[in-house]
């Protein structure tokens, strides 16, 4: 595959975040303020705000109320939301062990096919789904090449060596080779050549379509 310049710049720092949410409003408000070119004392005369209220506000020594943040993103021209662009929401991370991942009841799993759960996160700000499995395939397993879900799904084979089915085209898989594609079209193993066969397989969604 040939390489591609991609968009998204991983190593990108963000601008500090404040955990503390008075705070990170009250940094905003003097910032816009300033930018406008106006003085306390001119945020005090178009909003009715009194220079000491404004003062504690900017300083995050008092909460403001809804009716407050609408008056000054009013006189300030900014969206009502631009006061929350500082705050440090929670980010969620899961750490699974080894041998602690949890065994998961999908499609595939009445042929065989052996599904652990590496981590699973609820609802997020990314506005995706995440869900890695390594699924295993032995002696045991049977064919199954009718998965069909939402989203997109990635592949990466750790052992053994298998054929798999994506709509109509195949693809020979075995250890370090990988395969991300549209998961609404049926797919799934249709030929197990060496087993064990073990495999990562990472399946994103919108969390829209979640259930």
């Amino acid at each position: 595959m040939a390489a591609s310049r991609l968009s998204q710049d991983p190593h990108r720092v963000r601008e500090a975040r404040e955990k503390n949410l008075e705070t990170a409003i009250g940094r905003e408000v003097r910032e816009v303020r300033k930018a406008r070119g106006m003085t306390v004392a001119d945020l005090a005369d178009a909003t009715g705000l009194s220079v000491g209220m404004l003062s504690k506000i900017e300083n995050g020594v008092t909460s403001s109320s809804l009716t407050t943040l609408q008056v000054l993103s009013s006189a300030l021209s900014v969206p009502i939301t631009s006061f929350f662009r500082r705050f440090e929401e929670r980010r969620e991370a899961v750490h699974v062990k080894s041998g602690e991942a949890l065994e998961a009841d999908r499609a595939g799993t009445r042929a065989g096919h052996q599904y652990r759960l590496l981590g699973h996160l609820g609802a997020n700000n990314s506005g995706v789904v995440v869900e890695p499995y390594l699924i295993t395939l032995d002696e045991e397993s049977d064919i199954f090449p009718t998965f069909q879900h939402d989203g997109v799904e990635l592949l990466y084979i750790l052992e053994g060596e298998f054929r798999y089915r994506h709509g109509d085209q195949q693809f020979k898989l075995k250890p370090g080779d990988s395969l991300f594609f549209d998961a609404d079209a049926p797919h799934g193993p249709d030929e197990l050549t060496k087993r064990p066969i073990r495999y990562l397989s990472v399946i994103s969604y919108p969390q829209s379509s979640q259930q």
